[in-house]
């Protein structure tokens, strides 16, 4: 055990040497804490790293990398001592944070304090609704734990306090929080900016709560893990560490985030009796971990696939279900169950999206969320009742005033195999901003729907009117962005976000209603742009997303009724899906001969100069007023629009 704990402190520390960089404090300090945790608790494989019912181990600390490749690395996950070596370099699997799919292993894109404990929180909901779905009085076939090594700088973002306040209140019991508390941070000692009392916070939240005061101390660390497993509650373990553990800085913040240094390493190999070299562990250790951490739980992934036959046998329905489920499967007969309206239908789309939404749940029992405090604003609510303590079958999550823990649960639910959904109004997504682009880094399919995405939203006035986050997630890599302009491109939106697997989706929906006044085909509507209305030898073109599809067309009337011009209407419900389309269907939809072109759009015009040359945007925040008067106040009328174009020199 003694050469375990120190070949995971020493290679963490080699590491940081030779990348000159990372984060050495964490990993001499909390090295017992992982150590104990794979080798005796955690229950996971790395000869079948994606097994659905593992135990997951989320990093929240992220900086401290270096500690979990080393631990992956000795677990026998694949990551090897070259892997190791290559820390922190260029299009190494190693980098400074922990981000998934890139390493085996690792569960969760961490970094940004407070996400990994939020999206963990995510994870535990995923597995109490499973189990509470499919598990029998006779068979289990759902049941794991998520934990989470936290730092001191964790609790103290918001994110992390509205996601434990909601684990609390939900009762997550197989959730347990490790919390290395060694009170230093980069400038310095804690006690500079924070004095809460950690117990009377975290039980006053419903948590249960437990104290080590020594990280080394491997039996107090058994006994607080075995009993928070039997809690109703989630669990927070406080574990006193010192950071920097057995080096010349030890307990202060200089050994946070700078290199130790080898000289002052290899004084430290003597102090702890490691003879080994940088990067030459024992065979023993390797030997360690497959004898405590792998051939146990190689046995017990065969017997939870024994026992997924039993439950095939006995509970066939039942195991279709689970199996769709664990497979991302979101095959369902779209056309039906997502029929076309008519034209002349006349609905906000946020109340198409909160009708589909209803519909595309009854078939797709991996679609799991809801709202913060705003399902009856948004439309957006889960089925099957509200995820409670004691009903865990509920898809309806009551996230509360909480977006920001929102979106990293939804992340978490994500990553557990379902379909996680967060809705919101677009103004309050800049709440959500972190959360979404670490979905958009870890590639994977989270749902946001969001509405009153413009200054139609009336009189609540300007802190209630987007401007300027459109163009936000559209600048943010790997991110969808749709903006559907009826009651039928809110449905295709719906199946486009549901069918992603390494994108999230954001969808902007309106309060106001909208007359849905051309239709789409679905193949059509995922191009990303499309003529919604056309003329024979049209000399210009109106593109326009959202709401604003409407006024474009009837702009075109009036252009052509009014003045004799004929102009060309394009919906634009995705400029990145459009921009991913091949050249020559882009040609077709804008052809380049054609350079009389105005963007109309509700929001921020800059994005839109690469596709028109005059843009009609907004330019400074909203007013407080009927949503009406508002449009009108800022010229968009179809009047107004029409005669924006005639000033377009041809």
């Amino acid at each position: 055990m003694k050469d375990s704990i120190n070949a995971i402190r020493f290679t963490g520390v080699d590491m940081c040497n030779k990348a000159e960089s990372g984060h050495p404090g964490i990993v001499l300090g909390a090295a017992p804490v992982v150590y104990r945790l794979f080798t005796k608790h955690m229950k996971a494989t790395p000869n079948a790293s994606e097994w659905f019912n593992r135990d997951r181990f989320v990093l929240s600390a992220g900086h401290g990398s270096a500690l979990l490749y080393t631990t992956l690395h000795f677990a026998g996950y694949d990551i090897t001592i070259d892997d190791l070596k290559r820390f922190r370099q260029l299009d190494s699997i190693t980098p400074g944070h922990p981000e998934y799919g890139m390493t085996d292993g690792v569960e969760a894109t961490t970094g940004p304090l407070g996400q990994g404990i939020s999206t963990a929180v995510g994870m535990a909901i995923a597995e109490a609704h499973l189990r509470g779905k499919f598990n029998k009085d006779d068979i289990n076939l759902v049941d794991h734990y998520t934990y989470t090594l936290v730092g001191d700088g964790d609790l103290q973002e918001g994110v992390a306090m509205e996601s434990m306040s909601l684990a609390g209140h939900l009762g997550l019991e197989r959730l347990i929080v490790l919390f290395d508390s060694n009170d230093v941070q980069l400038d310095g000692p804690t006690e500079e900016c924070v004095s809460d009392d950690m117990r009377q916070k975290v039980e006053s939240m419903n948590w249960d709560y437990q104290y080590i005061e020594d990280s080394n101390d491997i039996e107090a660390l058994d006994k607080a893990i075995e009993n928070a497993k039997s809690t109703e509650t989630p669990s927070f373990i406080e574990i006193k560490s010192i950071i920097g553990y057995g080096s010349p800085k030890a307990g202060t913040s200089a050994v946070h985030g700078a290199p130790i240094g080898k000289e002052e390493t290899e004084d430290m190999r003597q102090a702890f009796g490691y003879t080994y070299a940088p990067f030459d562990p024992p065979k023993s250790v390797y030997q360690d971990f497959i004898d405590q951490f792998v051939e146990p739980n190689d046995k017990a992934y065969e017997d939870w696939r024994a026992t997924c036959e039993k439950y095939k046998k006995r509970y066939p329905e039942d195991y279709e279900t689970f199996k769709r489920i664990m497979n991302s499967d979101v095959d369902i007969d779209w056309n039906e169950i997502l029929k076309p309206e008519p034209i002349g239908t006349v609905d906000a789309t946020r109340k198409s999206m909160g009708a589909a939404f209803t519909e595309v749940s009854n078939e797709l029992p991996s679609l799991i969320g809801g709202s913060a405090d705003l399902s009856g604003s948004t439309k957006v609510k889960g089925n099957d009742g509200n995820f409670t303590r004691t009903n865990r079958t509920g898809r309806n999550i009551n996230f509360g005033v909480r977006e920001h823990a929102m979106g990293a649960i939804v992340n978490g639910l994500t990553l557990s195999g379902l379909r996680g959904v967060g809705s919101g109004f677009l103004i309050f997504s800049d709440y959500m901003k972190p959360a979404i682009r670490i979905a958009a880094l870890s590639h994977i399919p989270s749902i946001f729907l969001f509405t009153h995405d413009s200054i139609a939203v009336g009189e609540d006035g300007p802190t209630h009117e987007p401007i300027e986050q459109l163009s936000v997630y559209r600048a943010t890599p790997n991110t969808d962005v749709l903006r559907p302009a009826n009651a039928n491109e809110t449905k295709h939106a719906l199946r486009y976000a549901v069918e992603q697997t390494t994108t999230p989706t954001i969808v902007a929906l309106t309060r106001q209603k909208v007359t849905l006044l051309n239709d789409v085909t679905y193949e059509t509507f995922k191009q990303g742009a499309y003529v919604a209305s056309d003329r024979e030898d049209f000399e210009g073109i109106l593109i326009a997303t959202g709401s604003e599809v409407e006024l474009a067309l009837k702009a075109q009337e009036i252009l052509e009724e009014t003045h004799g011009v004929k102009v060309r209407v394009v919906s634009m419900p995705s400029m990145e899906a459009f921009k991913r389309q091949p050249e020559s269907i882009r040609e077709k939809v804008l052809p380049s001969s054609c350079t009389r072109r105005l963007a109309i759009e509700l929001g921020s015009a800059g994005q839109w100069y690469q596709f028109a040359r005059d843009v009609k945007g907004l330019e400074k925040f909203g007013k407080s007023a009927k949503g009406g008067k508002i449009l009108e106040d800022f010229g968009f009328t179809p009047e107004a629009i029409a005669e924006r174009f005639l000033d377009l020199e041809q």
